[in-house]
């Protein structure tokens, strides 16, 4: 398991006026929250981008269309680090010109890289954005992490975007628990032949919003729109 190079690590406990407020929706928030990063990213608002694993072609446009679009727009962009969607959302805000940053909330302590692939990003991420972890340094990953994790990313989030997701998906996790927390749900729809579009297309049909374009997003959101990386 790829660790990262000894990362400056801060840790912020439940009572500290540091702890975002966001996470005190959930039943059971974290004691402890260990960042990484740049920390002024806990303040700003954050629409989370999820989706499947093993997205294609059109899945993969879509969420650096609309990471791009809504971090330009100025919502921090939050999602897991995964492989996937996950991943090219953050990638696809690094990638920005003007240097937005991204925040990926993790399934392992963030001295370790999971999945090792992303150990590049995760080094970018720390760099320009923020990575947070509610397990303790040195924690490695277990299947039980990760849906854990998801309601972390679903409590600092303003809304949910679901690019694709098969019927059994784990960012349909993410995307339930926002809606019990009050959150937005939006889902981009496909083929009604396709996998990966029956979770957002389930999603839809339970009242989350059918969005074809960033815009749509906007329109839920336009209340938190001022753009506060606009000097970044």
């Amino acid at each position: 398991m790829p660790q990262a190079n000894n990362p400056q690590i801060i840790s912020i406990e439940r009572n500290s006026p540091r702890y975002p407020a966001r996470l005190l929706d959930l039943s059971d928030p974290p004691n402890t929250l260990y960042l990484s990063g740049e920390g002024f990213c806990l303040n700003a608002p954050m629409i989370a981008i999820v989706g499947s694993r093993k997205p294609t072609a059109q899945g993969i446009k879509n969420a650096v269309d609309f990471s791009q679009a809504l971090s330009k727009a100025g919502f921090l962009v939050i999602s897991g680090m995964a492989r996937g969607i996950d991943g090219v959302a953050h990638s696809a805000v690094l990638g920005l010109a003007t240097g937005h940053p991204t925040v990926a909330v993790c399934g392992t302590g963030l001295d370790i890289v999971y999945p090792p692939e992303h150990h590049t990003l995760a080094k970018s991420i720390r760099r320009q954005g923020l990575l947070i972890s509610e397990l303790a340094p040195g924690v490695g990953p277990k299947p039980y992490h990760f849906p854990r994790r998801n309601r972390i990313i679903a409590a600092l989030s303003l809304g949910v975007l679901v690019v694709e997701a098969a019927e059994r998906s784990g960012s349909l996790i993410t995307a339930r628990l926002a809606c019990e927390l009050g959150r937005e749900v939006f889902a981009i729809p496909g083929s009604i032949h396709s996998p990966l579009s029956k979770g957002c297309h389930q999603l839809i049909q339970q009242g989350a919003k059918l969005v074809q374009n960033p815009e749509d997003v906007l329109v839920d959101l336009q209340i938190y729109s001022k753009n506060p990386f606009k000097n970044v």
